[in-house]
């Protein structure tokens, strides 16, 4: 595959968070990207978003339609604050409202693909009464996006819940529905002592997207590190991964996660990594120039 065919997004929480959506989707697009990644975390702040009146609805739209990229994507990482499998019913009503939100504001905006943390619970200990809550959760929201037709993709996490491709293929043999599907971030995979590789051909025809970052080992010493580990510097064999998705003929997007939206400079740490990613591809052979 030629480098340009490659569709390539970035993370908003790598881009200045003081940027409006116009200029954070005009340095995206300088830096060489094909799409834009928003985040709706647990914070108040962003959580927010999911309440935007009609008018800022239109004005993130114009935002877009103005701009070379898109935002096809959601990160609704705000239920590890509130969680489908909470012991609290208040929290699980807030869980669904939050669901309901976010594929309200997916049809308004254009966003296809809702990625979830793969959490049943994460400030509460996890046990079966957790899961049979979640699943019940998740019943209900795909129930919704499916009436939408907006796309819930579950990523593999930091969390022994969904912490491998196959814990997804067992759950979605609960959660029967196309609009539930995997987004797989390599660098979790690899944290957690998967075989990539097997993982990879096992879940192809559910992923919608892939996350590319590093991360250190989970070992019987060290708890593992999920976040803002230089690339490079970790556990993943990027080659070998990119060489098994050659193999598999995946042409799905790729998305960068960092987390540099207050760094010192953030479009040079963007760059490093589009550079390193790319050699990468190149010593995987999922790219062939050189």
């Amino acid at each position: 595959m030629k480098r340009e065919y490659i569709k390539l997004g970035i993370y908003e929480k790598a881009l200045p968070k003081k940027l409006d959506w116009g200029q954070r989707l005009a340095l995206a697009a300088k830096l060489g990207f094909h799409f834009v990644e928003i985040s709706v975390d647990e914070t108040d702040e962003r959580l927010a978003r999911l309440d935007w009146n009609l008018a800022e609805r239109k004005a993130f739209n114009l935002a877009v339609l103005q701009s070379p990229l898109t935002v096809p994507s959601m990160c609704l990482s705000g239920h590890r604050r509130f969680p489908f499998g909470s012991r609290d019913p208040e929290i699980r009503k807030q869980a669904l409202r939050i669901m309901e939100k976010a594929i309200q504001l997916a049809v308004d905006v254009g966003i296809r693909t809702i990625q979830l943390a793969g959490y049943d619970v994460y400030y509460e200990a996890s046990d079966e009464d957790t899961r049979v809550r979640y699943i019940e959760g998740m019943h209900h929201s795909l129930a919704m996006a499916a009436r939408e037709q907006v796309m819930l993709a579950v990523e593999i996490m930091d969390h022994p819940f969904m912490n491998s491709i196959l814990r997804f293929a067992n759950m979605k043999k609960i959660l029967s529905s196309p609009w539930f599907t995997v987004y797989p971030d390599i660098g979790n995979l690899s944290a957690w002592g998967n075989d990539v590789s097997q993982e990879l051909t096992l879940g192809i025809n559910d992923i919608v997207a892939i996350h590319l970052k590093d991360t250190l080992a989970v070992t019987d010493s060290h708890k593992g590190t999920f976040k803002e580990v230089p690339f490079g510097t970790g556990c993943v064999d990027f080659p070998g991964a990119f060489a098994t998705l050659k193999v598999l003929g995946y042409t799905g997007p790729f998305l960068i996660e960092m987390w540099t939206e207050q760094a010192a400079d953030p479009e040079k740490e963007i760059r490093d990594a589009q550079t390193w990613l790319f050699a990468q591809m190149r010593k995987g052979g999922f790219i062939d120039e050189g």
